[in-house]
């Protein structure tokens, strides 16, 4: 009623028809002074060019989980709610844009009793933490089988998805390649103290284990869709990483 513009935000435009894309050029041809349109898309080659043309462009890009985290640490300690760093990554990691986490930042409050830990977050998502992660590759780097094929069965019963499993021992083995380098610390995007323990586990692991343990866990999530015994196939999996470079001093 008092400004001297009206603003149309117009979400996820790419989902507009080549005719309602064409009748919505004729007004951003000739558009009215006091009229402002945001365009706001995720996938900008969809749009059609005539349109493209007629706009000023600004790319965003995607939150950073350090970030993320810093923001909902800020929050955790204004509401004074307790809470432990590494529960903090898992609600940062879980999401893309900052609203996501947001939202789950406030259930996970709500079902926790105003405590966020690991150990309960990690539940209520029914995401896998970094602790899993680093227990199952000790067992690997000692080449211990039968207690690396225990451990699994133990997620599996806790309810935890296989294939998530085995992406994420993925995702683990390429942090502790970006470990080994100072200069690539910083694409962990972890806490300090979990970054901590990457350089520690990395000091453990040759190089060549961690290039073929990435390629056997590449392979392994790239056939989970095209078997029928996925137990069976992350099993393999398991015990070939657990072989890699077996009675090499």
């Amino acid at each position: 009623q008092v400004g001297t513009h009206k603003i149309y935000i117009i979400d996820e435009v790419h989902m507009l028809s080549i005719g309602a894309f064409n009748a919505f050029l004729k007004t951003l041809e000739e558009p009215p002074k006091h009229v402002i349109f945001i365009l706001a898309t995720t996938e900008k080659q969809k749009i059609i060019p005539t349109i493209l043309s007629r706009c000023q462009t600004y790319d965003f890009k995607r939150i950073s989980v350090k970030d993320c985290k810093g923001h909902l640490q800020k929050i955790a300690e204004d509401q004074k709610i307790e809470f432990e760093e590494e529960a903090l990554d898992l609600i940062a990691q879980k999401a893309g844009a900052l609203r996501d986490p947001l939202s789950i930042y406030d259930r996970m409050v709500s079902f926790t009793d105003r405590s966020l830990t690991v150990k309960s977050v990690s539940e209520n998502l029914n995401v896998l933490d970094h602790e899993t992660f680093f227990s199952v590759t000790e067992l690997i780097l000692k080449h211990d089988i039968p207690a690396l094929l225990l451990a699994f069965d133990e997620l599996l019963q806790k309810g935890f998805d296989e294939l998530q499993f085995i992406t994420g021992m993925g995702s683990h083995f390429r942090n502790l390649m970006v470990s080994k380098e100072n200069k690539t610390l910083h694409l962990l995007e972890v806490s300090t103290s979990t970054e901590e323990k990457f350089k520690e586990q990395t000091a453990k692991a040759p190089l060549p284990l961690l290039l073929n343990a990435i390629d056997l866990a590449s392979k392994c999530e790239l056939d989970y869709r095209n078997t029928k015994n996925k137990r069976l196939l992350i099993e393999l999996c398991l015990m070939q990483m657990a072989s890699l470079h077996f009675g090499e001093k």
